[in-house]
């Protein structure tokens, strides 16, 4: 793998042909110090020493032609006969035969044992997503939403179809998980707890609205300055699978397609042997609702 002259990295650099990306309204820097390709990591999918060294060393794996595709786009028709146009779709995916079995029966499972190294516990709860043209999710690392049981959990993002960079995938933040001297204040926050003794919060908690959402910044490319990494992206293809850190930094490019939909699930891994977060767990987990809700004297 050829170095990149600007950084001394061996990720891929940026094809001549990439278009431009822009991610929260915001164009992405295209310069080769500035945003790269991630990594494919489909020549060590059995070798869980180097999947774990790799894993740890950049905070994610980007494992190109993982599931088959003809399986995948199976679930897509399957998704598809559910979906009425853009949203959150956990319900769908609770409800969805095929989406079930590839999420959590089978190869994906064995593929997670051998990480972990032993028996695996997935949550119960399924973020299925349809994006419509318009902006993608801002930067933010999971853990403020999902860290009251384990923090070694990991996230599997999939998409359901081909998603170019022009539909809007998802790009992570290369070797943030690292930076605690930036996420260390904002990353061990949790999103459902609030302050008791203060009025603005219970305002907020009693409006049903976030105190604290999560969001690391709406601005894609002052976070990339900040951190001083790049932006890494994939043209993702049916099949691919994207796995990362609960402290990797990740954000969606946009849609930039007209009259489509990017079809995607983000689902979640962790030992069986260590604490599980409750609120995405059970026969109806609680998710963000209001019995998850901590109120704390600040």
């Amino acid at each position: 793998m050829p170095i990149n002259i600007y950084t001394n990295s061996a990720y891929p650099q940026p094809k001549p042909e990439l278009p431009q990306m822009v991610s929260y309204g915001h164009d992405l820097d295209m310069s080769y110090d500035k945003i790269g390709e991630m990594r494919d990591s489909s020549d060590i999918i059995t070798n869980n020493i180097e999947l774990r060294r790799r894993y740890n060393d950049s905070g994610y794996l980007y494992i190109k032609g993982f599931f088959e595709r003809e399986e995948v786009l199976n679930v897509r028709s399957a998704l598809l006969e559910k979906i009425n146009g853009p949203g959150f779709n956990p319900e769908i995916a609770k409800e969805c035969e095929p989406l079930q079995k590839l999420l959590y029966t089978g190869k994906i499972m064995d593929f997670y044992k051998l990480i972990f190294g032993e028996e695996v516990r997935p949550y119960d709860y399924t973020w299925l997503r349809a994006i419509g043209p318009g902006k993608g999710t801002n930067p933010h690392c999971d853990l403020p939403y999902m860290g009251r049981g384990t923090h070694n959990q990991m996230t599997c993002w999939i998409p359901y179809g081909d998603v170019p960079y022009e539909l809007g995938g998802l790009m992570v933040l290369e070797k943030s998980h690292k930076r605690l001297d930036i996420l260390k204040k904002y990353a061990y926050r949790d999103v459902d707890v609030y302050c008791n003794n203060k009025k603005e919060d219970l305002a907020k908690v009693e409006n049903g609205e976030w105190v604290f959402s999560g969001t690391l910044s709406h601005n894609p490319p002052a976070m990339r300055n900040k951190f001083g990494h790049k932006w890494l992206v994939a043209d993702y293809k049916a099949g691919d699978l994207l796995t990362f850190n609960m402290l990797t930094v990740h954000a969606a490019l946009d849609n930039q397609v007209p009259d489509s939909l990017r079809l995607s699930s983000d689902s979640r891994y962790q030992k069986a042997s260590e604490p599980v977060d409750e609120r995405w767990v059970g026969e109806n987990p609680p998710g963000h609702g209001p019995d998850s809700k901590v109120g704390l004297i600040c």
